[in-house]
């Protein structure tokens, strides 16, 4: 195993720092001018339904967009032109671009709230078939760099070089997949972001371990998250919308494939593979939200009927939304911990 040399481990701790600064800053901003834009959604757990200023990724992307710059810019100045830039480049666009589209889906806000199964709401967004459609162009940039190794081992059969197949086929598939993964458990205030913390810093570790490039993506998006999570956490002063769990996978994505962690990648992202299972028993029409009683615990919306791990927790016991949040970022926590058992 091998660590970062000293120079790069101060450059990616300045480029840490200044994602969590400009996230944290920033964000506060963005809750003023979204909620007078009228960019806003219910919070669909509370009693009052209250209506929050939603697209919360737009405030993380531009903390990762001044982590990824600043790291950049200090490795062109201060230590010469670097392969890793051109990958460190793409992903920038790919964060651009969807971003861009999260932002698309959120901005679909009705001026009449329509009734669904969890009460009235407002945002009727993009058809579910459309989503994985209009995530693939963030996975281009990679496409036409080339990015990653073609070669990888598959369980039971061994190493394959997919050759040009592993650009035009593989590398969409993944970046369109992890993004609509990471949008199935949502609409719990601060379990986007607390999972995404977790997962994110796991990968990030673990390629820390490994000298992988992934490392620079997973440790910035960290920092960023850190610094949106205090708006985020119960009771959220901002929902993070489509635009941030279409950013978390995209960036998963991209990090694994320019890092070739593919394998520890799908590991962390366990939860959201298990909740794709599940989602398909229902259609994907099932909500991963609960019915909330007076009390302020949550009962399962289906009864004894599973579509979603949240059902699972709920049917094990009513919890409030705050210990269903507690409860997901635990599971993210145990399978973010697993891809390091063969390591330390």
């Amino acid at each position: 195993m091998k660590l970062f040399i000293s120079e790069n481990m101060i450059t990616l701790l300045v480029s840490m720092l200044l994602a969590f600064v400009v996230t944290f800053f920033v964000t506060p901003h963005f809750i003023k001018f979204l909620y007078s834009a009228g960019i806003v959604g219910l919070d669909l757990q509370k009693k009052n339904k209250p209506k929050l200023p939603t697209s919360g990724g737009l405030c993380v992307a531009s903390g990762i967009l001044a982590g990824l710059l600043s790291h950049i810019g200090i490795k062109t100045f201060v230590y010469g032109f670097q392969t890793e830039i051109i990958y460190l480049l793409a992903i920038i666009s790919s964060v651009l671009i969807v971003t861009f589209i999260g932002l698309l889906d959120d901005i679909g806000v009705k001026l009449t709230p329509r009734k669904t199964k969890e009460g009235m709401d407002i945002r009727f967004g993009l058809p579910q078939w459309v989503k994985p459609l209009i995530t693939f162009p963030a996975a281009i940039p990679l496409m036409v760099i080339m990015a990653g190794d073609t070669t990888m081992a598959i369980p039971f059969v061994g190493s394959i070089d997919f050759g040009i197949f592993y650009s035009l086929f593989l590398i969409p598939i993944g970046v369109v997949a992890c993004s609509n993964l990471t949008n199935l458990l949502a609409g719990f205030n601060g379990s986007e972001t607390g999972m995404g913390v977790i997962y994110m810093l796991s990968l990030g570790l673990y390629g820390l371990l490994h000298g992988s490039i992934g490392t620079i993506i997973f440790l910035i998006s960290f920092a960023a998250l850190l610094g949106f999570v205090k708006f985020n956490w119960y009771p959220a002063k901002i929902l993070p919308g489509d635009s941030l769990t279409y950013l978390l996978g995209s960036l998963v994505a991209a990090g694994v494939i320019v890092g070739n962690m593919e394998r520890v990648g799908v590991i962390v992202l366990t939860p959201f593979i298990i909740e794709f299972f599940l989602k398909t028993r229902a259609r994907f029409k099932a909500s991963c939200l609960g019915k909330l009683r007076k009390d302020g615990k949550l009962d399962p919306p289906y009864g004894k009927k599973i579509y979603s791990l949240t059902h699972i927790i709920m049917n094990l016991k009513p919890l409030t939304e705050k210990q269903v949040t507690i409860t997901m970022i635990l599971l993210a926590t145990i399978f973010s911990l697993i891809p390091f058992l063969g390591t330390l």
